[in-house]
């Protein structure tokens, strides 16, 4: 009987270290959904806000503005430097984003990077539509991004990620390249314009028979309060679990000691 209290109380303390770690890892989960669940409310305002903001008229002197903010720019599409965004689904259907820099008014060489719109991918043999815009000058409004919105790309991981235009850019067949994430940076280098650091989302407009039904930003907060409340209830289980345990190992009589 002695021989056995020793190795109870071992397993009895290896418990309660694993239920105190596993407490201590649930309240940290639950941290971190808390600040997702704030992170998500302060973008929630900022878009709230930017959609009551006045419009901004973007030029070579008025290049920037906050995200979600409306803005307009006024000038000529260059069809040539049109890039199609692989892997962009609209409620479930498979398709591409269309995004082609707007060269602007006055300011030769100086553009702002628009995307158009969404089109359906086509089936095999099936091709795409004409996706060049209309010649001439243009008045383009729509809400302005930093970025285009990325998707994960596994390239990422592996040091080449889907980010590197085909040289050479235009291609000879005039064919738009297709690409899963675009960097302005990228688009820059490829070629030579003077990129406006914002991206213009375009509103609703009769483009080349484009949808313009962008997807936003997940905004849900109450998801993350209530996976924050999962796992403090599950820390709070773990936690008195170890206190049970403790009390009943406290409580458990002590071998005689041999003088």
């Amino acid at each position: 009987m002695t021989q056995q209290q020793p190795a109870t109380r071992t397993k009895a303390v290896l418990a309660l270290v694993l239920l105190a770690l596993l407490g201590a890892a649930c309240i940290g989960a639950g941290q971190w959904q808390l600040r997702r669940a704030h992170e998500r409310e302060t973008l929630l305002a900022a878009i709230e806000a930017g959609r009551r903001a006045p419009a901004q008229a973007l030029d070579a002197q008025h290049r920037d503005g906050p995200d979600w903010h409306p803005a307009s720019a006024r000038g000529h599409w260059l069809n040539p430097f049109t890039v199609l965004l692989d892997n962009r689904n609209l409620k479930g259907r498979p398709g591409l984003w269309v995004a082609t820099p707007l060269e602007l008014r006055d300011s030769p060489g100086t553009a702002v990077l628009v995307l158009r719109g969404w089109v359906a991918r086509p089936l095999p043999p099936a091709a795409l539509p004409d996706l060049g815009a209309a010649a001439g000058p243009v008045l383009v409004r729509g809400t302005l991004l930093h970025q285009v919105p990325r998707l994960f790309d596994l390239g990422s991981l592996t040091g080449r990620p889907d980010t590197t235009l085909p040289e050479p850019f235009p291609a000879a067949d005039g064919r738009p390249p297709r690409m899963q994430n675009l960097p302005l940076d990228a688009l820059a280098t490829a070629t030579g314009l003077d990129l406006l650091p914002v991206v213009l989302q375009q509103a609703p407009a009769q483009d080349a028979g484009l949808i313009q039904d962008w997807p936003g930003p997940s905004t849900n907060a109450g998801q993350n309060y209530n996976y924050a409340l999962q796992w403090f209830s599950f820390a709070a289980i773990a936690l008195i679990a170890a206190g049970i345990t403790a009390w009943r190992t406290l409580r458990r009589p002590q071998p005689p000691s041999h003088a």
